[in-house]
């Protein structure tokens, strides 16, 4: 987010805006997360132009708090998937 120079979300909180509580914004963010009450905000569509000229398409663009809550739950994902790929390998493995 901060490599591209993303656009703040529906709730116009820039990722400097967040990173000026960050202690606080990310504490909120991880109670609602592992409590289960955390629901994503809206995300704001904005028109980015086509390579093709007079073409659109919409983009979605979340707040950064979801952006964070987005990329905490793919990493996990990852996690756990590598961790059951590497343990059917182990199991196949022995099974030889």
């Amino acid at each position: 987010m901060k490599a591209n120079a993303g656009a703040a979300g529906i709730d116009q909180q820039s990722l400097a805006d967040f990173e000026r509580d960050l202690k606080n914004n990310l504490y909120r963010l991880w109670n609602r997360l592992s409590s289960g009450s955390y629901i994503p905000p809206l995300v704001k569509g904005v028109l980015i132009p086509e390579k093709t000229a007079g073409e659109f398409r919409l983009l979605g663009v979340p707040t950064v708090a979801g952006w964070i809550a987005q990329m905490v739950a793919e990493l996990q994902i990852e996690l756990d998937n590598e961790i059951d790929v590497v343990k059917w390998k182990i199991s196949n493995r022995t099974q030889r």
